[in-house]
């Protein structure tokens, strides 16, 4: 076998149908589209989500709920995270310290949330805490400021 002999597998290359040049190629004159009607002509184009004229899925199922434009939308981190960091030796946590370890992005506001248990003693500097999370740093000597 060399590059000379080389050809695709039987059956896995189609000719492609070419429309509109002339009546021997059996798809001359409406070259496929029909008569008449809209997709008839050029530069037709359906609308996204029509389906014929039936009553489309987007206008049949209702509408329900709401988006609440003045929601706060935080990213939160759990005391047994704050515990694993504090095992590697760290033990001031704000914003920059999340952002190096991946846990948040640099727009994102953190919630400091109480799963887990915290032994170390650790500032921890967010945007909110949870009452549970703020006792359990207290507890173990920490200091919880708010942002």
């Amino acid at each position: 076998m060399d590059l000379s002999n080389l050809k695709p597998a039987e059956g896995s290359v189609k000719t492609r149908k070419r429309v509109g040049r002339g009546q021997g190629s059996t798809r001359g004159g409406t070259s496929t589209r029909g008569h008449n009607g809209a997709k008839s002509r050029s530069g037709y184009s359906r609308k996204a989500g029509f389906e014929g004229g039936q009553m489309p899925l987007f206008r049949r199922v209702p509408k329900f709920g709401f988006k609440n434009i003045n929601r706060i939308d935080y990213k939160g981190i759990n005391i047994d995270i704050i515990q694993e960091l504090a095992d590697k030796g760290i033990t001031s946590f704000n914003h920059e310290v999340f952002i190096e370890n991946g846990l948040v992005g640099k727009n994102d506001l953190i919630k400091i949330l109480g799963r887990g248990e915290l032994k170390a003693k650790v500032e921890v500097s967010a945007h909110a805490f949870t009452a549970t999370a703020q006792k359990a740093i207290e507890a173990a000597g920490g200091v919880a400021t708010k942002l």
